[in-house]
């Protein structure tokens, strides 16, 4: 007796689908799994048999062989359990052999036949759908796969039998909550430092990379920290993306989801496989977590030499991929980087009584760090210079978060409408080659000083099409059809403002 289930394993953000084959031939009793299973797959037959014996389902004294295909396929986690259990529970005439090949299986079972949620609910649901069919999960993931389809979420083993039985329905799960807390951090909170909330504005705008290189208690982190008051709100279709890479790694809480832009600042001990993805399972890094949110990381020369070089291809890119023996998974990444850095090891460069005697080699060696290549991808450096004592009595000048962040949206609708037709394409920072100079190339004046600047300051090809990007959104901010001097100065102001000059 042959029968089958179907379930997922996970590429990436994408779940291909899995065929489970229950196969019960005459034979010294064994019970065998195949298929480049894991440790957590292998396990999975005395967790089903442990499950199976508290419902009193006597297994047959025969072979008993579940083949996981296609057999080249890694499969990892406890959620092909449930599949296991429903495809032998098919070949047993238990469940009607029909039904469990219609059906997508996806949970971990407990030694006592409860099923346990597991991470990916969101993306199993999507190829649920693609195929054609129903998703069977643990109730506890039920909120979360509802936002694709209907699901059907059971408690346990022996409701789903009962369902497939007849004698009880499950009834559909019901989507989670959207939620969108506000943001309890103002700019206004901020005392000074107008010029470094300008750049913020400007990188919102166009979601452009920024770095904020001041004196320690200058207001650096303060500021990254107001960056989600000031971001619009997530578009439909990048809520659900996000979700899913926040699915995969079990981050979605009550099967809701946020259409607030994620905000991650690892701390810069993290290791290589935190920051870019990797470890056990493969499983997405802080920049695909931070995906169409802010990456922010403080401490930016601390981080070790390995992280920082490997984000240069990411930050092109939008994507990165993490190779293993067998297989690449791709995640997406499409993140504002956010970086902040102190000017030397001590932070007190500018400082005659507090900087040390190796002024200025320290801070050229401290900032060194930083390479050329990972510096030239950065699109605005702000210095943040040290706020006098006298200037925390003063009242807040400058904007609150609201008020810049409908600038920041009415720039973005902006970008949305000119890019409606260019795939891939949604603000102002993903642009290149023949869309960048349609939209940014400088007149005969704009030229000149893009001439002068290049002459004195070494700019590269890359940073000269970053100068037209932050021009461009600086253009937009301020309401204008095309991109003139006074914007193109200030885009050249941030970039041979703080840090490295080209």
């Amino acid at each position: 007796m042959v029968a089958h289930a179907y379930t997922v394993a996970f590429e990436g953000i994408e779940a291909r689908m899995v065929e489970v084959q229950c196969a019960i031939s005459p034979g010294m009793p064994s019970f065998a799994i195949v298929g480049l299973p894991d440790k957590a797959v292998s396990e999975a037959r005395e967790r089903v048999r442990s499950a199976l014996t508290t419902m009193a389902i006597a297994l047959p004294s025969k072979r008993i062989t579940i083949n996981l295909s296609p057999a080249d396929l890694p499969k990892e986690g406890s959620h092909f359990d449930l599949p296991i259990a429903l495809a032998l529970l098919a070949a047993l005439d238990i469940v009607p052999p029909d039904d469990a090949a219609r059906t997508v299986a996806f949970g971990e079972l407990s030694l006592t036949g409860a099923l346990v949620p597991v991470a990916g609910a969101l993306p199993a649901a999507m190829a649920a759908a693609t195929e054609g069919r129903t998703l069977l999960c643990p109730e506890a993931s039920g909120p979360e796969a509802a936002w694709v389809d209907a699901a059907n979420a059971a408690p346990s083993l022996a409701a789903a039998i009962r369902h497939f039985s007849g004698a009880e329905t499950i009834g559909p799960a019901r989507p989670g909550d959207i939620t969108r807390p506000p943001s309890s951090r103002d700019l206004l909170d901020v005392k000074g430092q107008e010029r470094a909330k300008r750049a913020l504005e400007i990188a919102a705008a166009g979601r452009h990379h920024a770095i904020l290189i001041g004196p320690p208690g200058s207001g650096k982190s303060m500021l990254a920290a107001r960056i989600p008051g000031i971001l619009p709100p997530l578009t439909a279709p990048e809520a659900l993306e996000t979700s899913m890479i926040h699915s995969l790694s079990g981050l979605i809480d009550g099967g809701g989801i946020s259409r607030t832009r994620p905000f991650r600042e690892p701390h810069h001990t993290a290791s290589m496989a935190a920051i870019v993805g990797g470890g056990r399972g493969a499983k997405p890094g802080e920049i695909s977590l931070a995906h169409n949110g802010v990456l922010f990381m403080d401490e930016f020369p601390e981080f070790s030499h390995t992280v920082l070089e490997t984000l240069r291809q990411p930050i092109e890119t939008g994507e990165v991929v993490v190779a293993r023996a067998n297989a690449h998974i791709r995640y997406p990444c499409r993140f504002m980087l956010v970086a902040a850095a102190n000017p030397c090891k001590c932070g007190y460069l500018a400082d005659p009584a507090r900087a040390c005697a190796r002024v200025p080699q320290c801070g050229e060696d401290y900032l060194g760090r930083i390479s050329g290549p990972l510096m030239d991808r950065i699109d605005l450096r702000v210095d943040v210079p040290p706020v006098a004592f006298g200037d925390l009595d003063l009242p807040s000048a400058g904007d609150p978060s609201a008020t810049v962040a409908a600038r920041v949206a009415a720039a973005r609708d902006v970008q949305s409408r000119r890019f409606a037709d260019q795939e891939g394409i949604t603000v102002n920072a993903d642009t290149e080659g023949r869309i960048l100079e349609e939209i940014a190339t400088p007149d005969a004046e704009g030229r000149a000083l893009l001439t002068r600047v290049a002459d004195r300051f070494g700019l590269t090809a890359r940073g000269y099409h970053r100068i037209l990007r932050v021009a461009r959104t600086i253009a937009d901010l301020g309401g204008s059809d095309a991109v003139r001097v006074p914007h193109l100065a200030e885009a050249v102001s941030y970039r041979v403002g703080a840090g490295h000059t080209r």
